[in-house]
């Protein structure tokens, strides 16, 4: 894997698809992962008492994934300067998560990446990512 260079990065440029299946083993082991014990996210009779109808991925899983989204395409030494992202719908254990998403902006050697991550239901995440590439 190798990191993008400037001049391979424009705007308006597509990422391509991720698409991430949510078993019931990836929720439960990353928010367990992420030190979240909160039922709602391991204990499916504990997720329906709270009014949902199954375990979902917390938000740290999520930020993960859009970060991984991001940084798959950019490269490993990509910088990752600051994630701005807004939750929508669960994402439920079952479901397949999709990231999209489009360079929006390159300014000041930096490049936001707008990102939305959906599920059957609808957008999950949406949000910006903004990186800088290495110098070289």
């Amino acid at each position: 894997m190798r990191t993008l260079t400037d001049d391979e990065v424009r705007v308006g440029a597509r990422l391509p698809e991720l698409a991430v299946g949510l078993s019931p083993t990836v929720v439960v082991s990353t928010a367990l992962a992420t030190m979240d014990f909160t039922p709602v996210h391991h204990d499916v009779e504990g997720a329906r008492a709270q009014g949902s109808k199954d375990i979902f991925l917390n938000i740290l899983t999520t930020m993960g994934l859009v970060e991984r989204y991001v940084t798959d395409w950019a490269g490993p030494e990509a910088i990752i300067r600051g994630i701005n992202v807004k939750l929508g719908v669960p994402a439920y254990a079952g479901d397949r998560l999709a990231f999209s998403g489009t360079v929006a902006v390159c300014e000041d050697g930096e490049y936001t990446v707008e990102v939305r991550g959906r599920v059957s239901l609808g957008d999950h995440v949406s949000g910006t990512v903004r990186f800088a590439l290495p110098a070289r």
